[in-house]
């Protein structure tokens, strides 16, 4: 016990100092670099009015909150929908939730632009929310029918296809000028990213996680089977219901910012589980939260400056790393029967 409490504190301080990293690294590199004693300048107020301070201040700090942020979701949202599905490999983005979200967003910010309205982070935020929940039910209704977890998947990647086309069929029929913003906003980025998203962000993640950490020990209980939860006093029903409306505001609050972002939601609570050696929530929680701001980071840092002044999607980053995460699951589980 003394040992695994020694080994969850390195891991987090592990984790804590990636992150710290990575947070200087995003403040200093990119088409304006910036050393460590400018950082220092800026951060303590001076020469408010130069190019630096701005770049500092308006560009890379709010990029930076919204990839921890958005990453923390995520990854929080992967594990909540692999808790309620007990299936390692249950996630947002491999069960469709994200293209559903991504399909209503489309459609919304279509119809603004369309009439010459501004959608704005509220808007965006309940259009993702509605699709998000529109695919988790599909997904609810194909898992009562299919118990095996491969086809449940093929399910959501079918359900992903079919609002992805859905989505081509609506951009089709939009100006010129709308797609350009549609095209550029579903690649998935955190480029862009303003203190007032910044805000918003904020308001609805945080909140969302701090009630998932407080649902820590129905999780753990659940963990062990419906039938030991409800013997415990936890009313299932309702549980599964929670679980599904945190993950899908986590999930639908991050395809309003960024856009639809691959495999993290899989990827890190495996990757964060393996790290820490145990599954209990009141430790894999904040582990996820914490692993999903650092694997984003790294991401948006790559996706930056691995072809500037080229900017990759962030998807295609963290694709890279997370199919073959997925895969070696996939391939765990099948060697297990």
């Amino acid at each position: 016990m003394k040992n695994r409490t020694v080994r969850c504190r390195l891991v987090f301080l592990l984790l804590a100092g990636l992150f710290v990293i990575l947070a200087a690294l995003s403040f200093s590199v990119g088409s304006v670099s910036l050393s460590l004693r400018d950082m220092c300048e800026i951060l303590s107020g001076a020469d408010r009015e130069s190019t630096a301070f701005h770049i500092l201040w308006d560009i890379r700090l709010p990029r930076l909150f919204a990839a921890a942020l958005l990453g923390g979701a995520l990854s929080v949202s992967g594990f909540l929908l692999q808790t309620f599905f007990a299936n390692p490999i249950a996630g947002p983005f491999v069960l469709g939730i994200s293209s559903g979200a991504k399909l209503v967003v489309a459609f919304v910010m279509i119809l603004f632009l369309g009439k010459g309205l501004f959608m704005g982070s509220a808007s965006m935020i309940v259009a993702a929310f509605a699709g998000s929940m529109l695919s988790m039910g599909f997904v609810l209704v194909i898992a009562r029918r299919v118990r095996q977890m491969p086809v449940l998947v093929v399910c959501g990647v079918m359900i992903s296809y079919i609002c992805s086309a859905i989505t081509d069929f609506v951009v089709t029929f939009a100006d010129d000028a709308n797609i350009v913003n549609l095209h550029n906003w579903s690649m998935g980025s955190f480029s862009g990213t303003t203190w007032d998203q910044v805000r918003v962000m904020a308001a609805v993640v945080l909140p969302v996680s701090v009630l998932s950490f407080c649902m820590a020990k129905p999780i753990s209980a659940y963990q062990l089977g419906e039938e030991y939860a409800r013997s415990l006093g936890v009313n299932a029903k309702r549980f599964r219901a929670e679980l599904i409306l945190l993950s899908s505001i986590l999930s639908a609050c991050v395809t309003a910012f960024a856009g639809p972002v691959s495999f993290v939601g899989i990827a890190v609570p495996q990757l964060v589980k393996r790290l820490f050696g145990t599954a209990k929530p009141i430790v894999v929680l904040p582990g996820c939260f914490l692993g999903g701001a650092v694997f984003c980071l790294l991401s948006d840092l790559i996706a930056r400056t691995l072809f500037a002044p080229t900017e990759l999607s962030i998807s295609s980053v963290t694709a890279v790393f997370g199919a073959p995460v997925v895969i070696w699951l996939m391939i765990r589980g099948r060697s297990r029967k």
